[in-house]
């Protein structure tokens, strides 16, 4: 019996999972990657599997598909994770009335979902500001990697467990029905997904440019902290987080909010900063982010963006004993339309699959699933 063959072209973390998805489906599958190693924004993140900023339905349930397969993955190559959830703190009536509106919505959809006292949060949780803190949204849902890790280990995974090739160092240059050209190879397959991130409007520039489509870049840092020891014991998030999930529009008080915050903190949402805390499993604090949302990017970063980061960050922790490690720059696509992701066939077996909007960790298991599923 023959095998159906397949090409993927990226080694993010949407082109992994497509590679897997291809591969239970009983495609030979290989990928191909211009660079040596996965560098892209899927080793430039938090390292959230996030459900809770997914809405009810289709995407929240991919999350937790997505979840359930990076943890079985995890587990298999022994890599560290964190199933310590989220918090999202409210440090003023207005940002409680959005949590407690949140609490009963996610409440009555059955999610794991807990509102703490100032007190309990205290109790629970380390290096927490608890000056002028109201209360907490506390859920269970959300797991916490190191990306450089869980992307470096998967690879390996997927040679081992699905005979899935990957081709380092290989640009691909142009992409027809059942052909892939690199540099000096032709690659031949029954199908080929284009899961290259931004870069994909490198080969599909006319696609690329009829989608209501643009790219973001977003500013990170990383620190240490002094204390060897110190673990927060969850992923900490403040009230401009509630104006950035599609989820926490259930809350009806949100608009007012995000007035509160126009009025008092403009250049907040001028430069789509919100503010997370997330800690691996060496300690290291990955804090940000921003959003600047374009074509093209200055190379560089942002100290102004990186101070304001810094200064919301103070309201929420005590960071006086942190050291700044890393800071970086990360670039995705995102659509402009308020669709969460891409699924485009260009021609008669070429598929390009992404457009995920920073949330590729969250999403992309449960997302290459569903797409392979209809091809």
């Amino acid at each position: 019996m023959s095998t159906k063959s397949a090409i993927v072209v990226g080694a993010g973390i949407v082109g992994m999972a497509t590679a897997r998805a291809l591969a239970i489906k009983g495609y030979k599958v290989t990928i191909l990657e211009k660079s040596q190693q996965s560098i892209g924004a899927s080793i430039r993140n938090f390292g959230m599997i996030w459900p809770i900023g997914q809405p009810d339905g289709q995407l929240y349930e991919r999350a937790v598909r997505s979840r359930e397969i990076w943890k079985a993955y995890l587990q298999t190559v022994k890599v560290p994770y964190d199933t310590c959830g989220s918090v999202h703190l409210a440090y003023d009536d207005i940002e409680q009335n959005v949590i407690e509106e949140l609490y009963e919505h996610f409440k009555a959809a059955q999610r794991p979902v807990t509102v703490l006292s100032p007190d309990k949060v205290q109790e629970k949780f380390n290096g927490i500001n608890a000056i002028n803190l109201k209360a907490a949204l506390y859920s269970t849902d959300e797991v916490i990697i190191d990306p450089r890790a869980g992307i470096k280990n998967l690879p390996s995974y997927l040679k081992d467990l699905h005979n899935i090739d990957i081709i380092w160092g290989t640009a691909v240059t142009h992409v027809t029905t059942n052909t892939v050209c690199t540099f000096n190879t032709y690659h031949h397959a029954d199908l080929i997904c284009v899961c290259s991130g931004a870069d994909f409007e490198t080969l599909y520039p006319t696609q690329f440019k009829a989608l209501p489509i643009t790219k973001s870049k977003l500013q990170m840092m990383r620190f240490v902290p002094n204390d060897p020891n110190f673990r927060i014991g969850t992923s900490l998030c403040g009230g401009l987080s509630l104006l950035h999930y599609k989820s926490f529009t259930a809350s009806s008080s949100l608009d007012i909010l995000k007035d509160k915050i126009m009025a008092e903190m403009p250049e907040y949402l001028q430069h789509g900063i919100h503010v997370m805390v997330s800690q691996n499993d060496k300690g290291e604090l990955t804090v940000g982010d921003s959003h600047e949302y374009g074509l093209d990017f200055e190379p560089f970063d942002n100290h102004f963006i990186n101070e304001l980061v810094l200064k919301y960050l103070q309201k929420m922790m005590h960071t006086d004993q942190w050291t700044l490690q890393q800071s970086w720059n990360g670039i995705y696509p995102k659509m402009t339309n308020g669709a969460t992701d891409v699924c485009l066939q260009v021609e008669p077996g070429v598929y390009i699959i992404n457009g995920l909007g920073g949330n590729g960790m969250t999403l992309s298991f449960g997302f290459a699933e569903e797409v392979v599923a209809n091809i």
